[in-house]
């Protein structure tokens, strides 16, 4: 399979189809930057650790390096994407509901971001991805189940491990700094904050960058006629490529979804945003390296909440965590059917 830069931007080209999958899967990838990376640097914006543009420039560049140095050492993530769903062998049709796929993401990502309310880039896209796999064949035939099981896997990693990490690390901080000078930890943990924030913005790189260079990754081998992407070399210059455009939508920003993680969930110190960046990153990292696709947000928010409780229960607003929750639940079943619609209505008129 001929997956060159040249051979790509020829496909671009002269093939109308593979131009709107790369526009709109390019249009995915800068919403993603825009809407989930914010959550990367939410901490460290609310505790006043470093203000909000010097915060999302350093989340863009973070965002970039993630994209492009994990996917490179590990792509493990990007093939569980690319392998989750099996759209036939008529490319053509495949192509159609690639495009249906990314479609829906961008509906219900704009849509929930207009709200404030942060969203699951992930799910979305292993929605719309399923959704558009039904369509083609009628049914659950084009799902691999021992892929999609990763996704469960990821579901509970994210959420229990994401709350236990946030616990384990904030209560040990707690102890290990009872006794000292507030003052001088504080300086301290401002400066581990911006750590945080660098490494929680570079794994949400890795991990969500990833995903979509699978499914670019898979609108590339339709257009060469091949139906799977399996021992295929992911090139560098679509991680390039990929990387780049998840960077200048990190930079756009999203201070109504760094308020809502930030501040109306729970009212964060400094040495708790550092150990919600610290427990988020562990989390996504160790995701990214046994393959497991995981949700920034789910992860982010997870230890937040972990945080929190340290305190107490009550330290929580759970009002906002229950419109999150709502959120994350309706997501599977409301891009799967956009996608499935948008599917059908494609391959009926192209």
């Amino acid at each position: 399979m001929d997956v060159s830069l040249s051979y790509f931007l020829q496909a671009i080209s002269t093939n109308p189809v593979m131009l709107v999958t790369v526009l709109l899967t390019l249009g995915v990838i800068f919403v993603n930057g825009w809407t989930d990376a914010p959550n990367a640097i939410a901490t460290c914006i609310t505790t006043r650790c470093l203000g909000a543009r010097k915060a999302i420039i350093t989340s863009a560049v973070f965002n970039f390096l993630g994209v492009l140095i994990m996917t490179h050492i590990n792509s493990a993530v990007a093939s569980t994407i690319s392998n989750m769903v099996d759209f036939g062998s008529n490319t053509h049709e495949a192509q159609i509901a690639l495009c249906a796929a990314l479609f829906s993401i961008v509906v219900y990502s704009v849509g929930a971001s207009y709200f404030g309310i942060p969203t699951s880039e992930s799910h979305s896209l292993i929605a719309g991805l399923t959704g558009a796999a039904i369509a083609i064949h009628g049914g659950l035939d084009g799902v691999n189940p021992d892929e999609w099981i990763k996704v469960i896997y990821g579901l509970f990693l994210s959420l229990a491990l994401g709350f236990l990490s946030g616990w384990v690390i904030c209560k040990l901080i707690t102890m290990i700094c009872a006794g000292m000078n507030r003052h001088k930890t504080n300086r301290f943990f401002q400066a581990g904050e911006i750590f945080g924030a660098a490494a929680m913005s570079f794994m949400h790189g890795a991990q969500d960058g990833q995903k979509f260079i699978g499914v670019l990754f898979l609108g590339v081998a339709f257009s060469n006629g091949q139906s799977s992407v399996e021992g295929v070399i992911i090139p560098v210059w679509l991680m390039i490529v990929c990387s780049t455009v998840m960077g200048v939508g990190t930079s756009v920003g999203g201070e109504k979804i760094i308020k809502s993680v930030g501040m109306d969930m729970v009212r964060l110190e400094k040495y708790q945003g550092f150990s919600a960046d610290l427990a988020g990153a562990f989390c996504l990292l160790l995701s990214s390296v046994f393959g497991i696709p995981v949700s920034t947000t789910h992860t982010k928010t997870s230890a937040i909440m972990g945080v929190g409780a340290v305190k107490r229960l009550s330290a929580i607003n759970f009002g906002v965590v229950k419109d999150m929750m709502l959120t994350w639940v309706f997501t599977f079943p409301g891009c799967g059917l956009i996608s499935f619609v948008m599917a059908k209505l494609f391959m009926t008129i192209l």
